[in-house]
């Protein structure tokens, strides 16, 4: 059905005038991968990230390899 009838704005509270919404797929997702994603994976996923008009992107985590093999390539 339609959800729009059933929810009133003043029920949702203050709503920011804008928001940013950054895209941390190539640091939050592939850290948490089993298997380590190449370099040049990475860069090439960034960049089709940035082509498809993604403003905000985050590449990667300073982060021990020790802890985080899948962003050993930090530096």
């Amino acid at each position: 059905g339609d959800w729009r009838g059933s929810v009133s704005t003043s029920s949702l509270g203050t709503f920011p005038k804008r928001v940013k919404i950054v895209e941390v797929g190539a640091r939050d997702g592939l850290q948490n991968e089993k298997n380590i994603v190449s370099t040049s994976t990475k860069i090439k996923l960034i960049d089709m990230l940035s082509e498809a008009g993604l403003p905000v992107i985050e590449a990667t985590s300073f982060v021990s390899p020790k802890w985080v093999p899948q962003m050993a390539d930090n530096a």
